[in-house]
């Protein structure tokens, strides 16, 4: 497997921690075909002036983390602009000491773009708006960088892209902030870029110190900051990006919030986002929000606790055992062995490349693992595939390390003695026979 050293070692130190890395993804990527080509379904709705709302709903170390990422990277190649964050205690969707803030804090420091993948590109995409919106206009009107006509055609274009959001909610003061911007770029004021940038992240916390700075007497709160991110998706589309997608992780954080009437705020906003999307209140923008089972569906303290959310995303009549990937809830479905063994044969290659040996796991020996991963009491229902990546990677970290040591002793230690399960090894091996043969 050709793959730059840097990140094998990411993807390597990412899984074996428990993490998921941010870079490398499609060097591992095993399964999920269907539910991404959902998701991407999404995406072509989005890019056409149109609205998602979803819920990737799955254990913990299922892979639900892996599909968010996995998804920014698909979107990013299309040109879509991806802002990203974890809820925490300290990060809500809705809270009184400006949780809600908080989490619009952490998606616009994420906010990544194909170029700058990393995070941190806001600043980026307004000069980039900017620069581009020069070069159009150089272009149409036969003009060079030193025409002195060449600032008024310039602005006239700006405004028109200002203009256009003056009609959405706060889109009058947001456009009064692009229009600084705009003009400190011009004159080479990059003090009042970085105060306007300043603004955007929602890092002033009084409107005073706004008026200030600014001359603007209004700030992003705790009970506005959803609205400024359909802005954002609307400004995007009009500065050449397809549009934008929010992903939020980690919803049992909401879940575990002790305080009944704050958990119930925070499904306010989640309905809020959710009507938007599915109404066509929003445009170019893409919600993506995972969380365990538990955190969806228990009926005391789960998202279903809420009537109102219940009532909208609980399965119908008629689902059965049959998947419905059109729906807004999305489960993930364990992973096949088929599909396990394909990942750790990934896993290997990238090991092998990284450290510079000769591939010394043979796919009997992969075989073997996974028989007896699930080989102990309960795996079948219990074991996930962050557990499983996480030990292989410390077999090959072993026998790397100790050549002496042959795989199939390794496994066959004390170690890795099969537990008595209802799936045997002679069951597990005859799952695997029609693959590998």
């Amino acid at each position: 497997m050709k793959i730059p050293k840097r990140i094998a070692q990411t993807l390597l130190n990412a899984l074996k921690g428990g993490v998921v890395p941010r870079v490398g993804l499609p060097y591992i990527a095993v399964g999920r075909k269907n539910e991404i080509d959902a998701l991407l379904h999404d995406v072509d709705v989005i890019a056409e002036g149109g609205a998602s709302f979803r819920f990737i709903v799955g254990r913990y170390g299922s892979g639900k983390s892996f599909l968010l990422q996995t998804m920014r990277n698909y979107v990013m190649a299309k040109n879509f602009v991806v802002v990203d964050a974890d809820l925490s205690p300290e990060r809500r969707l809705q809270g009184t000491r400006g949780q809600g803030l908080a989490t619009y804090r952490e998606l616009i420091r994420n906010m990544s773009t194909k170029t700058k993948p990393e995070g941190g590109a806001l600043t980026l995409i307004l000069d980039r708006w900017i620069s581009n919106t020069q070069q159009e206009v150089m272009a149409e009107q036969g003009l060079t960088a030193m025409d002195p006509g060449l600032d008024l055609f310039v602005e006239k274009r700006i405004n028109e892209v200002i203009y256009s959001l003056n009609e959405l909610v706060h889109g009058f003061d947001f456009a009064r902030l692009l229009s600084l911007y705009y003009e400190a770029n011009r004159k080479g004021d990059d003090v009042t870029k970085a105060l306007v940038v300043k603004w955007f992240r929602g890092e002033y916390t009084t409107k005073t110190e706004a008026k200030q700075e600014l001359g603007v007497n209004i700030i992003i709160t705790d009970d506005d900051w959803y609205e400024y991110l359909k802005l954002f998706a609307c400004f995007l589309k009009q500065a050449g990006y397809a549009g934008l997608l929010i992903l939020i992780d980690e919803l049992v954080n909401i879940y575990k919030i002790p305080n009944a009437v704050t958990r119930q705020y925070n499904y306010e906003k989640i309905l809020t986002m959710y009507n938007d999307a599915l109404q066509g209140k929003a445009h170019y923008l893409g919600m993506i929000l995972s969380g365990t089972p538990q955190s969806m569906e228990d009926p005391r303290r789960g998202i279903y606790s809420y009537e109102a959310l219940r009532s909208r995303l609980a399965d119908g009549r008629f689902a059965g055992e049959h998947r419905d990937l059109l729906s807004p809830v999305i489960r993930l479905q364990p992973l096949s062995y088929e599909e396990l063994l394909v990942l750790t044969e990934k896993l290997a290659d990238i090991h092998a490349t990284l450290y510079e040996y000769t591939q010394i796991v043979t796919q009997k020996d992969m075989v073997s693992f996974i028989q007896i991963e699930f080989g102990r009491i309960g795996a079948d229902s219990h074991i996930t595939p962050r557990e499983l990546i996480r030990d292989f990677i410390q077999v090959l970290d072993i026998v790397y390390q100790n050549p002496e040591i042959g795989v199939a002793e390794l496994l066959g230690s004390d170690s890795f003695t099969f537990a008595q399960n209802p799936m045997d090894e002679e069951s597990l091996h005859a799952e695997f026979t029609e693959f590998t043969v």
